[in-house]
Order: structure tokens, then sequence, then C-alpha cells
């Protein structure tokens, strides 16, 4: 299962706010909850977070084995 728990901690080192997200960089309220539900997304949205938060991928989601 992919997880975007690593989102939330780069987003807060990165003193950026969801606001700012959607505000400055248009993205939607609907795909800052589909991170917050561990949902699927797009790699487009993956490379954009990237840029956004100047990180890598791994910074952004993590794969978590179902058991």
């Amino acid at each position: 299962m992919i997880v975007f728990d690593p989102f939330w901690k780069t987003l807060k080192e990165k003193n950026m706010s969801v606001e700012t997200l959607i505000t400055k960089y248009n993205i939607s309220e609907n795909t800052i909850n589909r991170l917050r539900e561990n949902k699927e997304v797009s790699t487009l949205l993956l490379n954009k977070l990237c840029n956004i938060l100047h990180c890598n991928v791994q910074d952004i989601f993590e794969y978590v084995p179902e058991k």
C-alpha cells in the first residue's frame, strides 16, 4: 500500500501550508483529501509536488506492505 505520511512531514519541514498549495499552486482540495486518505494520485501530481517542495519522491510517499 502506498501511504503519503512522508508528504505531511515534508510539508511541515518546508513550512508550507495546505492553503498555500491550494491557492498559490492550484492543488485542488479533492487532491489534498486523496493524499490524506492515501488514495491513488497521478505521477504528474507527484512530480508537481516534488517541484513545489524541492524534494524527492520518497519525501512524498512510501510503500508499506499489506498484511
